[in-house]
């Protein structure tokens, strides 16, 4: 299941989580994000076994700099309510699920 996170959510769905949960950070202005999109739409239709969510930098910077992110996309898996892994720029489906299963 894919859901927008915010400062307001973010424990809840993502720090309090007793799954992996893969966080991507985009913005509606990057054009790798916007390719990306469907891609993670791809992935969480699919039930992959982990939850994700989506934080818009713009919309809430606190959890951007919280968190390190500097450059959009950047996919970061929680697990166990800690960061465990990031990844930057674009991916294809298979490769951000093998740096999921990495996580696991």
């Amino acid at each position: 299941m894919e859901f927008e996170l915010t400062s307001e959510n973010f424990e809840s769905e993502v720090l309090q989580s007793e799954e992996l949960v893969l966080v991507d950070f985009f913005a509606p202005w990057c054009g790798p994000c916007m390719m990306m999109m469907p891609i993670i739409e791809d992935i969480c239709d699919s039930d992959p076994g982990f939850s994700v969510g989506r934080v818009n930098i713009d919309d809430d910077p606190e959890l951007t700099e919280k968190y390190g992110v500097l450059t959009v996309p950047t996919l970061i898996v929680f697990k166990n309510g800690e960061p465990a892994a990031s990844l930057t720029g674009y991916h294809g489906e298979e490769d951000i699920l093998n740096f999921v299963k990495s996580c696991e």
